[in-house]
């Protein structure tokens, strides 16, 4: 497939991400994302025991996948806990404009034009709109303080480096994605004995978190890696402002909640966005 599906996939998976979450809102975070990436894995297990190869890669580079996978998540649960959980994940949706930002001071020979930055603005606004646009009247402020902002920019930030350094390392199989999620999973799991209790799961939750591992926990970083190592970053960090915008949307299908003025004026800016993205070569 060519660089923009993959993102494109990659992006449709992120989009059930909301709805399965809303579905397992009972577990754990920690419990659920050590799970739902152990469970992502599993896809490149067979390449792994066929070929030793599929997973051998410098401590470097793997040290790099744990900060992007596990830091990512890491940071994030910590905002979602101390800030407001609406305004927090919209801070953490400013890592698709990071990325476009910076791909001219990570990656070397590549330049930043004035389309770039206007684009990735007008997707963020896009993103803003459909995020607090479905929250409605309800402010969140109660949720939390307002330090937790911090950690939130943090992950954005470990997101946007992590997919633009993935360019800087020696060349890695996709499939080396797996020992990335394993190997995170892993220290999500310690992080869950360590810092949540302990959770029954239902046969039902299995297969909710078994379809969250396979698909945005799982597939879509392989799927985002085969994107980020053929095209170029700065577009598809446009693209991905789609995540926010088709997460609301399904999520308000799934609970019943009718569409609003707010998700078409996101959709044509964001829409907008990734048509100037595309255009700025």
């Amino acid at each position: 497939m060519s660089p923009t599906l993959n993102a494109l996939a990659a992006i449709a998976l992120w989009a059930t991400l909301a709805s399965l979450g809303a579905s397992l809102a009972h577990l754990p975070p920690f419990l659920l994302t050590g799970l739902a990436l152990i469970i992502g894995s599993v896809l490149s297990w067979p390449l792994a025991l066929r070929d030793r190869r599929a997973w051998a890669v410098p401590a470097r580079t793997l040290a790099l996948g744990v900060y992007g996978l596990f830091g990512f998540h890491f940071l994030l649960f910590i905002a979602l806990r101390h800030a407001p959980p609406v305004e927090a994940n919209l801070v953490n949706y400013l890592w698709p404009l990071f990325m476009v930002v910076l791909a001219p001071v990570l990656l070397p020979g590549m330049s930043l034009r004035r389309l770039h930055v206007v684009a990735a603005l007008l997707g963020f606004a896009g993103a803003a709109i459909a995020i607090l646009g479905a929250r409605g009247g309800d402010s969140g402020a109660a949720a939390g303080s307002y330090w937790g902002f911090l950690p939130a920019l943090g992950s954005a930030f470990i997101w946007a480096s992590y997919s633009l350094w993935t360019r800087r390392v020696p060349a890695f199989p996709t499939s080396a994605i797996g020992l990335f999620g394993l190997v995170s999973g892993a220290l999500a799991l310690l992080c869950h004995a360590l810092l949540e209790p302990s959770a029954l799961l239902s046969t039902r939750d299995w297969m909710l978190v078994a379809l969250c591992g396979l698909g945005p926990l799982g597939a879509a970083f392989f799927f985002w890696d085969l994107a980020l190592k053929r095209g170029d970053a700065r577009q598809i960090g446009i693209l991905s402002y789609i995540t926010p915008l088709a997460s609301t949307a399904l999520l308000l299908l799934v609970t019943g909640r009718p569409p609003s003025w707010s998700i078409a004026l996101a959709a044509v800016l964001i829409i907008s966005a990734a048509v100037m993205g595309t255009r700025a070569r």
